[in-house]
C-alpha cells in the first residue's frame, strides 16, 4: 500500500518525461509485461511486481487521459491587439499590485471555448464580476513557454487550467450587459468572503492586516511586496498559502474542543460515539474553511488529506499514519496527475510524509511521554517533538526549494521552530475568535491583540531574511539528481526495517548532483531577443532594457545573486547594433555575436563578422551568408528549438523544444536532424 502512490507517481512522471506518443505507449506497455512477468513469480513477489506494473501503466495512461481531457484552443503563436467583447468568468483582485486580473471566456473573434486571462492596470471597474459581459482593447498572446530550460512552465500549466491566451487590457473596461443574479446562496457567500476579507484588513490595519485576511480568506492581494520577499527567503512562505498547516490546526482545534465540550456530559459521554461526532463537525469546519480561503489547489488538497484521516479515525484507526497519506496521494494523484510536477503537491506531501514517519519511527516514539508521565516530562517531550518536527520537515523540503526556487534558507529551521507555534497557537485562534465576533461587531480588543501577533511573524521572517547568509543560491539542479535524492528520501521513509539505511546512497548521490550543478555559460530565450553571458557571478544580459522577470528568472536559474549587462563585461565589445564576446571554457575561447536592434547591418562588415565568430544569436531571419562555425540561432532556429541553455565546455546544449516533445502544450517544432547539428561543436 505504501509504494503504491509510488509506483503512479513514476508513471505519471514517465509520461511527462518521455517526448512522443510512441514512447507513452510504450512506457504502458512496459508496465503491463512487468505485470505479466509477475505470473512467473510466487508470493510477494508477485504480488509486488504485478502491482508496480499495473499502477505505473495506470499512472502513463492517467496523465494522458487527463492531458486530453482539458483540451482546449490555444491562440496561434503571435501577438494580437484586438477589441473583444467577452464574459467574465473570474476576478482576481491583487490590490497590493495594483493590479486586477479577469478571465474572460465567449471572446470575439477568438475561436469557442477559448478562455482568456488578461491583466488590467487598475481594480476592477463597477459591475465587472463573474458573469458580465465586458469589451475592452487587449494585446493577447499564447501562454508563454519557459525562458530557459527547465524553469517555470506557464505553458504547461496553462495547458491544465484551460487557458488558450495571456495579456493586458490597453483600453478601459466597459460593461457591455451585467452579471445575471446568481442563486442567494452563492451571491451572500461571496458577498461575506469579500466583507471579511476588507474588515480584516482594515480592522487589523497596514501590512499585519494584508497578512490576517490572507490568512483567513486565502487573498494575498494586501500583502506589500518587501513582506512577501521577507517571508520567502527566511523560508517561511508556506505560511501565508492556506494549506496543511492551517487545516490541520482548524480541524485540530474544532476536534478538540468538542470532545472535550461532549464529554463533560455523561450521558453524551456513555450513550453517543463522540469521537465520531467530534470527527463530523471536524470535517465541516476544515470544508467550510476551504470554502472560505476560495478553494484554491492547496487548500482543497490538504482538506481531502485531513478528511481522510477523520474518516480514519472515526472508524477507530490511527489519526495519522502513511498509509492514510498513501491513501491521500493516490487520490490526488488519480484525479489530477498534473499536481505531481508542482512544487505544492511535493513540499506538502514531503513534509508530511517526513513528519509522519519520523512519529511511526523508534527515535519518534521516544518523544511520547505516555498519560502516566509528569506534566514536566510531557512538556519537555513536547518540546524535543516540536525541534525534531521542524528538522525533518526541513530537510524534506530544503532539495524541492532548491530544485524549484534555485535557493536555499539557512535559518529556516530556526525561523520555523518560532514561526509555526506563533501561527498555531497564537495567530489562527485569534482570527477564528476574530471572525467569531466580528459578526457581533466586538471583533476590536481580538484584532488588537491579533495585529501584534501578526507583526511578530512579520519581524521573525524579516529579521532572519535579513541575516547574512540567510538565502544560498545554487544553480539549477539536473532532473537526474533531483530524482535519485527524492527516490532516497521516500525508501528512507517507507522502510521500517534496516534496509531504510540503503537510502543514503541515493541522497548522498542526489546530494553530490544538485550541490555540483554548474551554471550554463550562455542563455538564450526562445525569440532571440534577450540573451545572457553567466561569468564571474554575474549574469550579464544583451540588452540593457531587459526586464526585471528575465533577470530575476535567468539569475536564480545560474545560481547568481545579480544581473547586469553584457556591455560592462571585459570580453565584450557592443555597440547599439551588435554585442561581441570571447568566452573562455575549459582549454579554448568561443566567440560569441549578437545582434542587439532591429536595423539592418552592412554585409561587407557583417558576412565577415559571422565567419569569425563560433555562435551567432539573432532575433531575426539571418541571410545564408551569415555562416558561423558553429551555431546559428536566428528566428528561424529558435523556433524549432525554443530557449536553450549551453554549456560550452563539452559542449551540452538543453533546449526547451527537447524537453516539450511532443506533448499537447509544445509550441516548438523541432526536426530531429536538424536538432542532432547542435551537437557538432567546432575543435
Amino acid at each position: 500500500m505504501l509504494f503504491a502512490p509510488v509506483a503512479l507517481g513514476l508513471g505519471i512522471a514517465a509520461w511527462f518525461a518521455l517526448p512522443t506518443p510512441r514512447d507513452w505507449l510504450a512506457a504502458m506497455l512496459l508496465g503491463g509485461a512487468l505485470a505479466v512477468a509477475a505470473l512467473l513469480a510466487s508470493g510477494l513477489p508477485r504480488i509486488v511486481l504485478a502491482g508496480f506494473g499495473l499502477l505505473f501503466a495506470l499512472g502513463v495512461g492517467a496523465a494522458w487521459l487527463r492531458a486530453e481531457q482539458v483540451r482546449a484552443p490555444i491562440m496561434e503563436r503571435t501577438w494580437r491587439v484586438l477589441t473583444i467583447e467577452a464574459t467574465v468568468d473570474a476576478v482576481e483582485a491583487r490590490p497590493a499590485e495594483g493590479r486586477t486580473r479577469l478571465l474572460l471566456t465567449d471572446i470575439s473573434d477568438l475561436p469557442p471555448g477559448l478562455t482568456a486571462r488578461v491583466g488590467i492596470r487598475s481594480e476592477a471597474p463597477p459591475g465587472v464580476r463573474p458573469g458580465a459581459r465586458v469589451a475592452l482593447r487587449a494585446s493577447l498572446s499564447p501562454p508563454p513557454g519557459p525562458n530557459i530550460p527547465g524553469g517555470y512552465h506557464f505553458a504547461r500549466r496553462a495547458w491544465f487550467d484551460g487557458i488558450g491566451a495571456v495579456g493586458y487590457a490597453l483600453s478601459d473596461v466597459t460593461v457591455v450587459a451585467p452579471a445575471p443574479e446568481r442563486p442567494g446562496f452563492v451571491r451572500r457567500f461571496q458577498a461575506f468572503r469579500s466583507a471579511l476579507t476588507k474588515r480584516l484588513q482594515d480592522g487589523v490595519g497596514g501590512r499585519e492586516g494584508g497578512l490576517a485576511a490572507a490568512l483567513v480568506t486565502g487573498d494575498r492581494g494586501g500583502i506589500p511586496e518587501d513582506v512577501t520577499e521577507a517571508m520567502r527567503d527566511s523560508g517561511l512562505a508556506h505560511l501565508i498559502s492556506i494549506s496543511g498547516l492551517h487545516i490541520a490546526v482548524v480541524v485540530g482545534g474544532v476536534l478538540w474542543s468538542v470532545r472535550r465540550l461532549l464529554a463533560l456530559s455523561e450521558r453524551l459521554a456513555l450513550g453517543t460515539d463522540i469521537k465520531l461526532i467530534a470527527a463530523l463537525a471536524a470535517a465541516a469546519a476544515g470544508i467550510g474553511y476551504t470554502l472560505v480561503a476560495g478553494a484554491e489547489v492547496p487548500t482543497v488538497r490538504s482538506c481531502i488529506a485531513v478528511l481522510i484521516v477523520l474518516v480514519g479515525l472515526a472508524l477507530g484507526r490511527e489519526a495519522i499514519s502513511l498509509r492514510l497519506v498513501a491513501a491521500g496521494a493516490m487520490f490526488i494523484l488519480l484525479v489530477r496527475p498534473d499536481y505531481l510536477l508542482g512544487p505544492s503537491f511535493q513540499l506538502s506531501f514531503a513534509a508530511v510524509t517526513a513528519i509522519v514517519a519520523l512519529y511511526e519511527s523508534p527515535l519518534g516514539r521516544r518523544f511520547n511521554a505516555g498519560k502516566d508521565a509528569g506534566r514536566i516530562t510531557r512538556l519537555w517531550c513536547g518540546v524535543l517533538a516540536l525541534f525534531a518536527t521542524g528538522i525533518a520537515s526541513e530537510f524534506a523540503l530544503t532539495p524541492i526549494a532548491i530544485f524549484h526556487f534555485n535557493q536555499m534558507g539557512l535559518y529556516g529551521i530556526a525561523a520555523n521552530i518560532a514561526a509555526i507555534p506563533l501561527t498555531s497557537f497564537v495567530i489562527l485562534p485569534l482570527l477564528g475568535l476574530s471572525v467569531f465576533l466580528g459578526g457581533i461587531g466586538l471583533a476590536a480588543p481580538v484584532d488588537w491583540l491579533l495585529g501584534y501577533g501578526v507583526h511578530a511573524l512579520i519581524r521573525i521572517a524579516e529579521i532572519t531574511a535579513a541575516m547574512p547568509g540567510a538565502v544560498s543560491r545554487l544553480p539549477a539542479a539536473p532532473n537526474w539528481a533531483f530524482a535519485v535524492f527524492i527516490f532516497g528520501g521516500i525508501w528512507l521513509c517507507l522502510w521500517h526495517t534496516r534496509r531504510r539505511w540503503l537510502a543514503l546512497l541515493p541522497l548522498a548521490i542526489g546530494t553530490v548532483g544538485m550541490v555540483t550543478a554548474q551554471p550554463p555559460d550562455l542563455i538564450i530565450d526562445g525569440e532571440g531577443r534577450h540573451l545572457a553571458v553567466v561569468r564571474g557571478g554575474t549574469v550579464a544580459l544583451l540588452r540593457p532594457r531587459a526586464g526585471d522577470y528575465v533577470r530575476s528568472m535567468w539569475a536564480d536559474a545560474s545560481g547568481e545573486a545579480a544581473s547586469g549587462d553584457l556591455d560592462t563585461i571585459p570580453e565584450a565589445r557592443c555597440t547599439p547594433d551588435a554585442c561581441t564576446a570571447r568566452i573562455v571554457a575549459g582549454s579554448r575561447a568561443w566567440t560569441l555575436l549578437a545582434t542587439r536592434s532591429d536595423l539592418l547591418i552592412d554585409r561587407a562588415a557583417f558576412e565577415p563578422a559571422c565567419a569569425a565568430a563560433d555562435i551567432v544569436v539573432s532575433n531575426r531571419r539571418l541571410p545564408y551568408w551569415c555562416a558561423p562555425r558553429w551555431l546559428k540561432l536566428d528566428r528561424t532556429r529558435l523556433a524549432e528549438t525554443g530557449a536553450l541553455s549551453i554549456w560550452l565546455e563539452g559542449p551540452r546544449i538543453r533546449t526547451v523544444a527537447e524537453e516539450d516533445g511532443a506533448h499537447p502544450w509544445a509550441r516548438h517544432g523541432p526536426d530531429p536532424k536538424r536538432t542532432s547539428l547542435l551537437r557538432r561543436a567546432p575543435i
